[in-house]
């Protein structure tokens, strides 16, 4: 089924085609470094010849030990991160990601990475940015459903390695691939989209919450059928009446054509929709709103700020900063897709020689999804973490298993 409703993503958001490249290790005359006069003069080939057997022996040890380091992955790495117009300072995903990297860095302090911003968001064009790169680098990390289509270069380069997040590898036809190279992340969003749901019914004032988002895809609409659940759950264990407001204009249509309801801008770069929908749903009485949409939700957040009395939760990363609004903040909390972990264990993994490809779907169970609990990066009350947390606890050990777009189970019938 994941395979089917993969190329189902790819065919009806993506249109690519696949670029071949050379091997890894030929280097582009831009990269050579400078020629050097390599004649001897007879005196100093003389003096070499005269070398003794144990300074032969001493470099020969040294070369031993350069080739073992650099089969075990020791050598100094030269990274890439390739990421989406936004670029590696976007205070969001990339950014995170990036993050990840830097702190690999500083404990492997031979390491070297370089941003490759890919200007278009486009996806041919995500994936002609990796091809024009891969033979400079040991080990490329790609940020973005945009990156799917590398799985012809990474086979063509085996000895570049790859890390790909929020997406699988696919194949020209859209199938979901595995490849040897390819460490391919994706995270379980209904978790923190459950904590966060939580979260707004357990603070909201009004008894009217809701969750905004970008565009259908399986990522968003995990998010919020995590959200709604988390409702749900309060609802219930609670004895609670809160309302998640849905407008029925925006309502999302995921990936198979189904209707996910919910509340759709239709762009992750649409700030101006954004707050279009913000202040609908605020007019309708929301004083908590959720947003998953990128720079859309930029828009969402403005109409909160220019509000009495309402609360933003932002989404894959800390967003407190973001919140600031004169004296106050309006950040609740953040639900958390935790990429910069993931990324730094990748490379750790290159580095002990343990690296292999596969496509993994992270979760709580790894730190790997969550909220922003800790004191002045939220505005949750101590009840409020404490019922968080207790849950947190069920859904790691999978007594709770909040829906998601493709999982079997939807909010109507969540139960735990």
């Amino acid at each position: 089924m994941k395979k089917k409703v993969l190329a189902l993503i790819l065919s009806s958001v993506m249109a690519f085609s696949l670029f071949g490249c050379g091997n890894s290790d030929a280097q582009s005359s831009t990269n050579e470094a400078p020629a050097e006069d390599t004649t001897e003069s007879t005196d100093e080939q003389e003096a070499a010849s005269a070398e003794t057997p144990e300074a032969d022996a001493e470099s020969t040890d040294e070369t031993a030990e350069a080739d073992a380091a650099e089969a075990t992955g020791d050598a100094a790495l030269k990274i890439a991160i390739v990421s989406s117009p936004s670029g590696v300072d976007d205070g969001s995903f990339n950014e995170d990601n990036y993050n990840g990297i830097l702190t690999f860095i500083e404990s492997h302090p031979d390491c070297t990475v370089t941003p490759v911003q890919e200007t278009t968001g486009d996806v041919t064009a995500a994936v002609q940015a990796v091809a024009d790169i891969v033979a400079d680098y040991d080990v490329i990390v790609c940020c973005g459903f945009q990156f799917a289509g590398i799985a012809t270069i990474a086979q063509e380069n085996p000895d570049v390695d790859f890390v790909l997040v929020d997406s699988f590898p696919s194949d020209a036809e859209g199938n979901e691939v595995t490849v040897d190279n390819i460490y391919a992340m994706q995270f379980a969003e209904q978790e923190s989209g459950f904590f966060a749901g939580m979260a707004a019914a357990l603070e909201t004032k009004s008894n009217k919450v809701a969750v905004v988002n970008g565009i259908a895809y399986p990522s968003n609409v995990n998010y919020q059928y995590g959200f709604e659940c988390g409702v749900k759950y309060v609802n219930e264990t609670e004895g609670t009446d809160v309302e998640i407001v849905e407008l029925a204009s925006y309502a999302g249509t995921d990936v198979t054509g189904a209707d996910v309801g919910g509340n759709y801008i239709g762009s992750f770069a649409d700030e101006a929709t954004g707050k279009v929908v913000g202040n609908a749903l605020i007019a309708e009485g929301v004083d908590i709103v959720f947003v998953a949409a990128g720079a859309s939700g930029n828009g969402v957040l403005t109409a909160v700020k220019e509000a009495e009395g309402v609360s933003f939760i932002g989404c894959d990363v800390d967003q407190y900063d973001d919140g600031a609004n004169g004296d106050a903040n309006v950040v609740l909390t953040s639900a958390l897709k935790v990429m910069h972990l993931n990324v730094e264990r990748s490379l750790n993994s290159v580095v002990d020689g343990s690296f292999k490809g596969a496509n993994v779907v992270l979760q709580a169970d790894t730190d790997s999804t969550g909220y922003v609990k800790e004191d002045g990066r939220c505005q949750l009350s101590a009840e409020t973490i404490s019922k968080i947390d207790a849950a947190y606890e069920q859904v790691k050990g999978g007594t709770i298993v909040p829906a998601a777009n493709f999982n079997g189970v939807t909010p109507e019938d969540f139960t735990w």
